[in-house]
């Protein structure tokens, strides 16, 4: 058995970058799903709701596949920040996050014929001392523009980032050793580059 047919749920090339380096080749069918938050949901509870909705989205029509979403946001204190609006609110989010931490929350879901499992991971980074230049300098470059928090830490927002404690591939949108586990509860093993039914 060559495994499962793979369908990733997300236009992220992040997503799509991290399962190919692990020797996966998605199908790419991004779900659309409102990101409305619901009255009193935490961010955390939302970003593996979101995660969760989108997989279910494309159950129906992909009855015979793996379908893996994901959904990201960073937290600053009390402050979701997602995708900036444009150049000047980058700009502010990222003298927001100068000299400090901040959490990043990825959720992650797969769905199939087992049914929908999901995952939340949390992971702290912190950021150098940035001046209104810096950031300047980072947004003009537009690779901010489309990312929560208005940083890509495994592009040339890496320069910003001193530290972090938990999962890197978390903060680049797709935590993996989560999704391994995920695979586990599903009924899949990753075999380094494939994957082999547990049953």
């Amino acid at each position: 058995m060559t495994g499962p047919r793979l369908v990733l749920a997300s236009a992220s090339p992040r997503r799509a970058a991290v399962l190919r380096q692990l020797g996966l080749d998605p199908v790419i069918r991004p779900a659309d799903v409102d990101e409305t938050y619901e009255p009193g949901e935490t961010p955390s509870k939302h970003v593996e709701r979101l995660a969760r909705a989108k997989a279910d989205a494309l159950v129906v029509v992909e009855s015979d596949a793996l379908i893996i979403a994901g959904d990201t946001v960073v937290v600053d204190g009390d402050v979701v920040l997602g995708k900036p609006a444009g150049p000047e609110e980058a700009v502010e989010m990222l003298l927001s996050l100068s000299g400090r931490s901040h959490v990043v929350m990825s959720g992650i879901a797969i769905a199939g014929a087992h049914g929908v499992v999901s995952r939340v991971v949390e992971t702290v980074v912190r950021f150098r001392e940035l001046s209104a230049e810096d950031a300047a300098r980072y947004v003009a470059t537009e690779e901010p523009l489309d990312k929560a928090g208005a940083y890509g830490i495994q592009g040339l927002g890496a320069a910003l980032v001193t530290g972090l404690e938990g999962d890197y591939y978390s903060v680049v949108g797709f935590p993996v050793v989560a999704f391994v586990d995920l695979l586990a509860e599903a009924g899949w093993r990753y075999d380094f580059g494939r994957l082999t039914p547990t049953a």
